[in-house]
């Protein structure tokens, strides 16, 4: 795996080196001899453009190393040519890096890219809707903060803990409007994905003190 990951980041130096090799073998010993190298330069080349070293950053963000994802992303100099499937998950990273430092609108701009331009899987695109809705309520855009968290709800999530962020924050609007028995039921749903996130255990019990006295 470590040497993939070798591969992948220097993919496009050692695209070039073969590329150069190739050339140098045709003018020495004829085209058919170097063609091998520069066929495998190409796909090294055309391997960096169209797919870039996205599969390098998660090592970054896992670790909270936002500089070093950030040195990832920016070594993609065209991302307008990474393939369409590619190009949204660079938009949503950017997004997500974005959010980590709390650059809120540069995070929106990036993660909006990268819904209008699909994302490869239904529970991936739920994702990006519940950071956006997020974001609006960062904003104290609670109209639009809904809208994103709701369809996030109706795409479906990656998992349970997600799930639960989902219902938490539904259930913070819902008190918000003074819809107490919606917040009551988005609560219970929150608690019966039995999450573990411990900020999301926090906000249960701080909803938790007082969510029983309300009516409805």
């Amino acid at each position: 795996m470590k040497l993939y990951n070798i591969l992948i980041k220097y993919r496009l130096i050692i695209g070039i080196i073969v590329a150069i090799l190739g050339g140098v073998i045709n003018y020495t010993s004829g085209f058919w001899p170097g063609f091998p190298f520069y066929l495998i330069g190409l796909i090294l080349i055309l391997g960096h453009l169209f797919f870039g070293p996205l599969r390098l950053i998660q090592e970054y963000l896992e670790a909270g190393d936002m500089d070093g994802a950030e040195k990832i992303l920016a070594s993609i100099k065209f991302p307008g040519l990474l393939y369409k499937p590619i190009r949204s998950v660079y938009y949503t990273l950017k997004g997500n890096v974005a959010m980590m430092k709390q650059d809120f609108d540069g995070a929106e701009k990036h993660m909006k890219k990268g819904l209008d331009l699909g994302m490869p899987m239904k529970e991936a695109e739920g994702a990006s809707m519940l950071q956006m809705g997020m974001l609006s309520m960062q904003k104290n855009d609670i109209k639009q903060a809904e809208s994103y968290i709701r369809a996030a709800i109706r795409k479906g999530l990656p998992d349970k803990e997600n799930e639960a962020a989902a219902y938490l924050q539904m259930c913070s609007i819902m008190m918000n409007k003074r819809e107490f028995r919606a917040a009551k039921d988005f609560f219970r749903k929150t608690k019966a994905l039995k999450p573990t996130t411990p900020q999301i255990l926090d906000q249960i019990k701080q909803i938790e003190k007082y969510i029983t006295r309300m009516p409805g």
